[in-house]
């Protein structure tokens, strides 16, 4: 029997399908369940230290520290592979990956090195940097303050994706001066309370819910040495979406063509005896195929950026590391409506090449448009858009990402005038 898991494109390096071996076992036990969690809110906690435990965490590390030496786009070649079996999980470890690259990025120093060891060791990263309510842009309500020879954490952090199932939170505050500082949290220290209440209609297993830190002390040694991120993470972050729909759209594509070879029943008004020898239902099995693999290919093109970015910045060249940073980010920006638009629109049409009985909730079809949708609206496309479309009219560099918040006083006096 032919494999319809073929045709997905060359892989992104030579070595990558022994790479990728090391993990298929791992994805397909995760998404032999991915249905029944699904339906059930069954948070993936095995699951995330499977993969923990298969050294998928060290990915993008280097051989010398315990990892596995990837390249970007190898990584990404992964993400979407892993999101075709649970799109939660890719990003549960979206946080982790981010860190990684920052300490890949990062100068030489002691506390680099420490981190390095520690995530070689296969400790794990969430994420703690969005608060809601009236934050201004660009700032936090989060408090990092001196406490003697260490310092106090206070405050509250939302979508902090990743957090309930790792060792560390990596988060962003305010110091004393008002000014910006960020740190990684002990997910088990004393006055960290972490709650599953993220009640998205998709992606719901991410863990993207509340974090409070109440008194929490911080040793010194965990505070960051800069609250600057790598260079092209903005970029990186919004991969992470895109590779995650191109996972789905890939999952959704094989289910499609899975329930279809298993369809008895036709419509009087079909085109032949059986559903899978209808050219009308064949059609449809093959738009949503060709969306997802046109997704995995523009994200593996776009994530060629990003791999240049990072090979900029170790070669020091800052007009090229400005360079770099810059076309990564336009490259990515100008990826995302279209991803988003084929899955949003695959996950969609699907339906059209079955009957009623596939909207039956036990199928779980309809998680694919659900978690596509979530995904997509972080990050609005739309702002996407404009910006490559002002840098192609205008020439403008895209600005530095400062997150979501409230708009300051003067910001919004400035945008009513």
């Amino acid at each position: 029997m032919t494999d319809i898991n073929g045709a997905w494109g060359a892989p992104p390096s030579e070595r990558f399908e022994r790479l990728a071996e090391t993990f298929r076992s791992v994805f397909a036990r995760i998404g032999e369940r991915a249905v029944d969690r699904d339906l059930a809110h069954e948070l993936p906690f095995d699951a995330y230290e499977w993969l923990k435990t298969s050294g998928f965490s060290r990915l993008r590390l280097p051989v010398a520290n315990g990892g596995l030496g990837a390249t970007l786009p190898e990584l990404f070649g992964l993400i979407i592979e892993l999101a075709a079996a649970d799109p939660n999980l890719t990003n549960a470890y979206r946080s982790h990956f981010g860190f990684t690259e920052d300490l890949l990025n990062a100068p030489e120093s002691a506390w680099r090195d420490a981190w390095l060891k520690r995530l070689g060791q296969g400790e794990t990263i969430g994420s703690g940097f969005s608060e809601v309510g009236d934050t201004p842009l660009g700032s936090y309500s989060t408090r990092l303050v001196r406490n003697g020879a260490n310092w106090r954490l206070d405050g509250e952090k939302f979508y902090t994706t990743g957090s309930l199932y790792a060792d560390w939170i990596t988060l962003g505050a305010i110091d004393g001066d008002g000014q910006p500082i960020g740190a990684l949290v002990p997910t088990s220290a004393p006055g960290v309370e972490i709650i599953d209440d993220w009640d998205g209609f998709g992606q719901s297993l991410t863990a993207s819910g509340t974090a409070r830190f109440r008194d929490v002390e911080i040793a010194d040694d965990l505070i960051k040495p800069s609250a600057v991120r790598f260079s092209y993470s903005g970029g990186f972050f919004q991969l992470v979406h895109l590779a995650s729909l191109a996972g789905i759209g890939r999952a959704a594509a094989n289910d499609l063509a899975r329930h279809v070879v298993a369809r008895k029943r036709v419509y009087s008004r079909g085109n032949a005896s059986r559903s899978a020898q209808d050219p009308q239902v064949q059609q449809v099995v093959g738009k949503v195929r060709g969306a997802a693999y046109s997704a995995g290919a523009i994200v593996l093109q776009a994530a060629r950026a990003l791999q240049r970015a990072h090979e900029a910045n170790q070669g020091g060249d800052q007009e090229q590391i400005a360079l770099a940073g810059r076309n990564a980010e336009l490259e990515v920006s100008q990826s995302v409506t279209v991803v988003t638009s084929l899955i949003l629109d695959a996950s969609t049409v699907l339906f059209d090449a079955l009957g009623a009985s596939a909207a039956k909730r036990g199928h779980g079809l309809d998680r694919h448009w659900r978690n596509a949708r979530t995904i997509a609206s972080h990050n609005p496309r739309i702002y996407h858009d404009r910006i490559v479309g002002d840098f192609a009219v205008n020439g403008t560099i895209p600005g530095p990402q400062a997150g979501v918040g409230v708009a300051r006083e003067e910001e919004a006096e400035r945008t009513d005038a």
